[in-house]
């Protein structure tokens, strides 16, 4: 589901959120501390201090998406330094956190923009 949400940008905001607040508070937040729009086409993402949980606010069209991931086994590979701007990063670095990896992954494949074909 989260594959197919079409958004601009990824925010993370680093070192931890209080998984408490629900959609609300997630998105005074967006709004309040990082002077972001929480209305726009982007995601935030937010982790618990274990870094175990995710939380990522989305609007979409009428209402806001609020998904949830608990992690069993494992920990995220969360930016802990707090910062009061949060971190953009790109889809591919997101789908990497969300894998258990970490934003530096320098075994990847670096993008590639071919001109001509062979």
């Amino acid at each position: 589901m989260l594959s197919e949400v079409q958004v601009n940008h990824v925010y993370l905001a680093c070192g931890s959120t209080d998984m408490r607040k629900s959609i609300d508070g997630l998105a005074a937040l967006v709004q309040e501390v990082f002077k972001l729009d929480p209305f726009s086409p982007a995601l935030f993402v937010f982790c618990n201090r274990q870094r175990d949980k995710l939380k990522i606010l989305h609007w979409d069209l009428n209402g806001f998406w609020l998904y949830y991931r608990r992690l069993e086994r494992g920990r995220f590979q969360w930016p802990t330094e707090a910062s009061l701007t949060p971190l953009r990063v790109t889809r591919r670095e997101l789908r990497w956190l969300l894998d258990g990896l970490s934003l530096e992954q320098h075994q990847a494949h670096p993008a590639v923009s071919a001109r001509t074909v062979i």
